[in-house]
């Protein structure tokens, strides 16, 4: 045998190995470095109950898109129906479909940045920074950070809100 030979399933091993830690990185619903600084513990329901107190706060949320309307020539406001997420950060219907956990709430994304398909999207997963505001029933407006979309055909897509402004930096190190 040639050396050739000896190298070929290491080579093979690599890219599997390789492809494989892709796959599973890529599979994330949300990014670590929006887990590291989002108040996981806050929900629909707290976040509604008094918005004033977590101005500025990075939260994750749920949902699925019922409405959009334009705010200015700069963003669109989407409608969002809450979907709880699980320990994964898939959103899911909320046990009770009568409680504050089933409102609604909205989001401000730029328009450079839209995603020609996120209109197909059936949930998303949402990072987003409290803005203090309410529209309409007093439900909470809140600016996109980051958002993954699930569609019911298995395609997935993401939508990150470049803008340095609004860009939270991450942790040097996790205490």
């Amino acid at each position: 045998m040639t050396a050739g030979n000896y190298l070929q399933p290491w080579i093979v091993s690599l890219v599997l190995a390789a492809s494989v830690s892709v796959a599973i990185g890529g599979c994330a619903a949300v990014p670590r470095r929006y887990i590291w600084i989002a108040d996981t513990n806050i929900t629909l329901t707290t976040l509604s109950s008094d918005p004033q107190s977590y101005v500025g706060k990075v939260v994750l949320l749920g949902g699925a898109i019922t409405e959009e309307e334009e705010e200015n020539d700069q963003y669109l406001l989407l409608h969002l129906k809450n979907r709880p997420l699980d320990q994964d950060y898939r959103p899911h219907r909320p046990a009770d479909l009568g409680s504050p956990e089933a409102g609604f709430y909205w989001v401000m994304v730029p328009k450079q940045q839209l995603p020609s398909h996120y209109r197909n999207w059936g949930r998303v997963t949402l990072v987003g920074r409290v803005t203090g505001e309410q529209r309409l029933h007093k439900e909470p407006v809140l600016l996109l950070l980051y958002m993954r979309g699930w569609e019911a055909s298995g395609n997935h897509g993401v939508w990150e809100n470049i803008d340095p402004n609004y860009v939270p930096s991450v942790p040097i190190a996790v205490h």
